[in-house]
């Protein structure tokens, strides 16, 4: 028997795990800023939940367009990089490089969603959806201006702090030139 799914099959799909997965995010942001040990850090994840918002409005204005109710679909890969960035919060609490560890985590989730709405993007555009193509590229940008923020702040703040403490141990100065050789 032939399985007559299609793309828009795939469209829909791909947008019911987004829904999701920005309701996870959402809710995830104010903890994420909360664990931030930087103002700027935590204002980036306050500004991202309140963009997050938008995002949720303009998938439920693409279920509408697509006459099809909001309804989520589990997405594995976002829960599980979700789950890494709540152990990192855990894990390098009270830490220098807790920061360094959340930007790492939130761009890890980013680049999820960079990928996801790239190929929503795309495929509204071959279904001929032109609204909906426009609502996620303004996602899709969104998102990419979020991931080069965060690539800022860790490089101009949360990566040289948490290298700190790695410059003030000499047993770790001298395993990093011991195996250098």
């Amino acid at each position: 028997m032939a399985n007559d799914q299609d793309l828009f099959d795939l469209f829909h799909g791909k947008l019911r795990e987004m829904w999701f997965a920005e309701k996870k995010i959402h809710a995830s942001l104010p903890k994420m800023a909360n664990a931030a040990q930087s103002d700027a850090l935590r204002a980036a994840f306050r500004k991202h939940e309140a963009e997050t918002q938008r995002q949720i409005a303009r998938l439920g204005t693409i279920f509408g367009l697509i006459d099809r109710s909001a309804k989520e679909e589990a997405s594995i890969a976002l829960t599980a990089l979700l789950d890494e960035c709540t152990e990192a919060a855990v894990k390098f609490k009270n830490s220098s490089a807790l920061d360094a560890a959340l930007i790492a985590g939130a761009q890890a989730v980013e680049h999820h969603e960079i990928a996801c709405y790239g190929a929503l993007k795309a495929w509204a555009g071959q279904l001929g959806m032109k609204e909906a193509a426009g609502l996620l590229d303004e996602t899709l940008t969104e998102e990419k201006d979020t991931d080069e923020a965060l690539t800022q702040l860790a490089e101009d703040m949360a990566n040289p702090k948490a290298k700190k403490k790695d410059d003030d141990e000499p047993s770790r100065r001298g395993h990093r030139a011991a195996t250098a050789v």
